[in-house]
């Protein structure tokens, strides 16, 4: 009696909840008035936030699952270079 053991490895693929996003996500504080940021998933994609002055980041779009988490970590590195938009009134 022979053991045969499957040689076939399945691929799996790793789906994060935004809560591991955040996690995973270095997201400083806003670069216009150091208030506290937020990071926010809207569509397929991302932007990140301040709380207080409320300039964001452009939306940062993802096609698949696979590429979710770098396009949180691209919308965090715009906003901690300060790479952020704000509209005051009149503009």
């Amino acid at each position: 009696m022979s053991n045969f053991s499957s040689s076939r490895k399945s691929k799996s693929l790793i789906y994060y909840s935004i809560e591991n996003i955040d996690e995973l996500v270095d997201l400083h504080e806003c670069p216009l008035c150091e208030g506290g940021s937020i990071l926010e998933e809207e569509g397929n994609g991302f932007y990140a936030q301040c709380m207080d002055c409320g300039c964001y980041t452009v939306h940062v779009d993802y096609k698949n699952e696979e590429d979710r988490l770098e396009a949180a970590k691209r919308a965090a590195e715009l906003f901690n270079t300060g790479k952020v938009l704000k509209s005051n009134p009149g503009e």
